[in-house]
């Protein structure tokens, strides 16, 4: 089994990534701040050492935050990255770096390819578009893993956000001219391991929940899991809900490596979402 670190694993994927890998038998070391402040290189290189594989989920993932704050988005998800691949390859290492769907410019109607062109709206999608290329030139034998709309147990997320307003309002809204797919972390966690374990080619993954959906249709979907009526929820525009970034329109991402490798891609968002209620919401869900 292989050594891994997981840095940035007291967050959401974190953490479910760290149990998974612990779960399969592989030796984990959890890191984070303080102990690993990736924007240190010094720090980085005396984390990394004696690891086989380290997967970086440390980022600064503020959306909103991130427009009138990006240079310190990009220090974390840019220069931060650059430190932790290249302390990585100094160290025989291989790195998973998990990035984002909103590097696509999100204005399409169809999947988007892992060699689509990269053409983010935002700087929060500008910043991790810049840490998929500089981990890639500081260290060949890197994964970038795209991902999209998370949830889990372990950190804030729509899921949560809908059990909440369904317990405090008796009607409520979500956007519904946005479409994505929604990722349970655990489902991630596994997707990044079958790939590692799998010594998978090196190079851009998209790891989402298969099928497409909106926020409104996530927030549907959380209700019937919650045993209440879907009809609560009413469709809104992205106008009706404005947010200084702007978000993708359309940012559903293509799993088409996954069958190319022989690999098993991320299970349907809606199966997913249902063996997560269990988990999220606890006796809440039926």
């Amino acid at each position: 089994m292989a050594r891994w670190l997981v840095a940035g694993a007291a967050g959401m994927l974190g953490t479910d990534l760290s149990a998974v890998l612990e779960e399969a038998g592989h030796e984990v070391t959890r890191a984070d701040l303080p102990g690993l402040d990736i924007l240190d290189p010094a720090s980085c290189a005396a984390a990394v050492a004696g690891h086989d594989v380290v997967v970086n989920c440390a980022a600064y993932t503020a959306v909103d935050a991130a427009e009138t704050d990006e240079a310190r988005a990009f220090a974390v998800n840019a220069v931060g990255a650059a430190h932790l691949a290249r302390a990585v390859d100094a160290a025989g290492a291989s790195l998973v770096h998990v990035s984002t769907d909103y590097v696509v410019a999100g204005d399409g109607s169809r999947p988007y390819p892992a060699d689509a062109p990269v053409a983010p709206a935002s700087a929060y999608g500008r910043t991790k578009a810049a840490g998929e290329w500089a981990v890639r030139a500081e260290c060949p034998r890197t994964w970038v893993v795209r991902t999209a709309w998370l949830y889990g147990a372990h950190g804030r997320s729509i899921p949560a956000t809908v059990a909440r307003l369904a317990a405090e309002r008796e009607t409520f809204g979500f956007v519904a001219d946005q479409v994505g797919q929604p990722t349970w972390t655990v489902d991630l966690a596994h997707g990044i391991r079958r790939i590692v374990e799998a010594g998978a080619p090196h190079g851009i993954w998209h790891a989402t929940g298969a099928g497409e959906t909106t926020w409104y249709g996530l927030a549907q979907a959380v209700l019937e899991e919650l045993g209440l009526d879907p009809a609560r929820v009413r469709p809104l525009t992205t106008e009706d809900y404005p947010l200084p970034a702007p978000r993708p329109a359309y940012s559903v991402l293509a799993h088409d490596m996954w069958a190319e490798h022989g690999l098993e891609p991320l299970p349907h968002w809606r199966d997913a979402l249902h063996r997560a209620s269990p988990v999220l919401f606890g006796g809440a869900a039926r």
